[in-house]
């Protein structure tokens, strides 16, 4: 299964925002809301390395302060080979909004593995929200 076309170029955008002085690594996200609407996010290092943003938060980031909650896929592009996969941090992050979604990963070469949150995360942390 490949990545869909319009995800797949906001991602590759993206990754050239991205802002990696310290790495180098740069990485891209986009994902569709489950309005439609596409978000994209870039990461963004920091000389402090704790505040530094990865894309995939990034995206969720700016998908909620759209007033969104949920998406249905997201693409994330890299230049490695393999593709990367989101990190452990960013697994969670997901899986706070859409443990169900797609999850394609893309690297420069059009290596695509695609796989679901849940699967990047089995047993996530959960609690339930107070009213």
């Amino acid at each position: 299964m490949g990545a869909p076309q319009e995800l797949l170029e906001a991602a590759k955008e993206a990754f050239e925002n991205a802002y990696v002085p310290y790495s180098h690594f740069r990485v891209g996200a986009a994902l569709r809301t489950a309005r439609g609407t596409v978000v994209k996010g870039a990461n963004v290092e920091n000389t402090s390395f704790g505040l530094t943003r990865c894309a995939e938060q990034s995206a969720i980031q700016a998908m909620v302060t759209l007033g969104e909650r949920d998406f249905e896929e997201l693409v994330v592009y890299t230049e490695s080979e393999p593709p990367s996969s989101p990190c452990g941090a960013c697994r969670q992050v997901l899986a706070e909004f859409s443990p169900n979604a797609l999850v394609h990963m893309v690297n420069r070469n059009g290596v695509t593995v695609t796989t679901t949150v849940s699967e990047l995360l089995p047993g996530a942390f959960r609690l339930e929200p107070s009213a």
